[in-house]
C-alpha cells in the first residue's frame, strides 16, 4: 500500500515493452500509488505531464528517446524530479551512464515486486525531503533578510564560533552590545538557542 511517501506522487512509467508496462502499471494501481504509462519516451515527452510530485520510471532501451536520453531531458526541465532506470540487460558500463545522467536508481528486469515498490518510495521520500529543506532554506534567508547589518554581522561571528568579546573587537562595540544585537537577531530568526541560529545560518551558507 501507498504509504505517506508515495500518497501524494504520481509515477510516470514509460516502457516500449507493452507487457512489462501494464504489469507495472497494475502492481503499482493495486499499490495504491497513483500511475500514468507512456509507450515511449517519445510520447511522454510529446504529452509533457506536470513533473511536480512526480516520480519516473524508465526503460533504458527504447526506439526514439532512450531511458539515459529522457532522464536527462527530464533533469533539465527539473531536477528534483527522481529516474529510475530499469534494463532487461545487465550492463554496469550502462548503468554508471544512467546514474551520471541524474537516474536515481537503475534496476535489472525482471525485478521484485518489493524491489521496485522500495526504490520508489525511497526516491519520493528523499525527494519530500529536499523539498522541505529547499522550503526551510527560503523561510531562513527571509528572516536573514529583516536582520540590520551589524545583526548579520554578529550572526555570522556567532556562526563561525567566535566569542562575543572576540566579535566585539572586530567590531569594535562592547561584548554588552554583541549580546544586544545577537538577542535581536534571535527574536527575528525565531531561534530559540544559540544552536538553532549556527544552523539557520550555516543552511543559508549552503551553495
Amino acid at each position: 500500500m501507498a504509504n505517506d511517501a508515495t500518497k501524494d506522487a504520481i509515477v510516470y512509467v514509460i516502457d516500449d515493452d507493452e507487457s512489462a508496462r501494464n504489469s507495472l502499471e497494475f502492481l503499482l494501481d493495486v499499490a495504491g500509488v497513483r500511475v500514468r504509462s507512456f509507450s515511449s519516451g517519445d510520447a511522454f515527452l510529446k504529452s509533457s505531464p506536470p513533473l511536480t510530485g512526480a516520480c519516473v520510471i524508465t526503460d533504458i532501451r527504447m526506439p526514439g528517446v532512450g531511458g539515459i536520453e529522457l532522464t536527462e531531458r527530464i533533469k533539465q526541465k527539473d531536477p528534483s524530479v527522481p529516474v529510475i532506470v530499469i534494463t532487461g540487460h545487465a550492463d554496469v558500463p550502462l548503468a554508471i551512464q544512467a546514474m551520471k545522467a541524474g537516474a536515481a536508481d537503475f534496476i535489472e528486469k525482471p525485478f521484485d515486486d518489493d524491489i521496485i515498490l522500495s526504490a520508489i518510495e525511497r526516491a519520493v521520500s528523499q525527494k519530500t525531503e529536499e523539498d522541505a529543506l529547499i522550503q526551510e532554506r527560503r523561510e531562513i534567508e527571509s528572516r536573514l533578510s529583516s536582520l540590520s547589518g551589524r545583526e548579520r554581522e554578529v550572526v555570522e561571528g556567532l556562526a563561525d564560533g567566535k566569542a562575543y568579546k572576540v566579535i566585539g573587537f572586530d567590531l569594535d562595540i562592547s561584548p554588552r552590545t554583541v549580546e544586544v544585537y545577537r538577542a535581536n537577531a534571535m527574536m527575528k530568526l525565531q531561534a530559540k538557542t544559540l544552536s538553532d541560529l549556527v544552523r539557520m545560518v550555516t543552511l543559508a551558507r549552503l551553495p
